[in-house]
This record gives C-alpha cells, sequence and structure tokens, in this order.
C-alpha cells in the first residue's frame, strides 16, 4: 500500500515525516473545531439567528470542515511524496480556502450581531 501512495524515492529523515504528520493533525483539529463549530451553531442559536441564516452557516463551517480534512490528506501525501523525491514543497491552497471561508462566516455573524 505505502508503495502506491507513496511511489519512488528515498524514505525521508524520520523528523521530517513526523513533522509533515504532526502539521496534518494540526489540520484534522481545526476541521473537527469546524465541524463542531457547525453543529453547535445549529443546535444552540435557534433564538439568535433566522432560520435560513442559522443553516446556512452551520452548512458553511460543516462543508469547510470537510473540505479541510480531504484537503489535509492530500497535502500531507503530497508534502511527503515531494520530500521523497527531493522536489519543492507544494503551496497549501487549503490556507486560502479557510481564509476566505473563515472571513465570510466571521462577517456574517458580525453582521447580523451589528444589525440585531
Amino acid at each position: 500500500m505505502a508503495e502506491r501512495l507513496l511511489p519512488g524515492g528515498t524514505e525521508p529523515d524520520p523528523r521530517f515525516t513526523l513533522a509533515n504528520e504532526r502539521t496534518f493533525l494540526a489540520w484534522i483539529r481545526t476541521s473537527l473545531a469546524l465541524l463542531a463549530g457547525g453543529i453547535a451553531i445549529e443546535a444552540f442559536t435557534a433564538d439568535l439567528f433566522l432560520e435560513p441564516l442559522r443553516k446556512g452557516l452551520a452548512v458553511l463551517l460543516l462543508l469547510l470542515g470537510m473540505l479541510l480534512s480531504g484537503g489535509a490528506a492530500i497535502r500531507w501525501i503530497k508534502v511527503e511524496r515531494s520530500m521523497r523525491n527531493k522536489t519543492p514543497l507544494p503551496l497549501p491552497l487549503i490556507v486560502p480556502l479557510l481564509a476566505v471561508a473563515g472571513a465570510i462566516a466571521a462577517a456574517v455573524v458580525a453582521t447580523f450581531i451589528l444589525w440585531r
């Protein structure tokens, strides 16, 4: 299985592989926090937000958590392949996704709080 996911190259220093794994786990923790936030908004804010806004915000956070989780796995594999083949590390494309979606969610909440 490892040969299929990580073909070619040489085994990198274990410290780099473990650092890559820690970064993956950090992305997963962030993903879980987004999922928990989406669930919390849906479960505990019925009296604060109108239903379409509440559901939209909850779904945005849940989708972002799902995308981040998948993106973290893909990034882990790409970084591991880069290290094994001694090529430049890939750009973290999930960072702009997370930043934009987080900014949208925060703007929606801030706008609602200011107009309430």
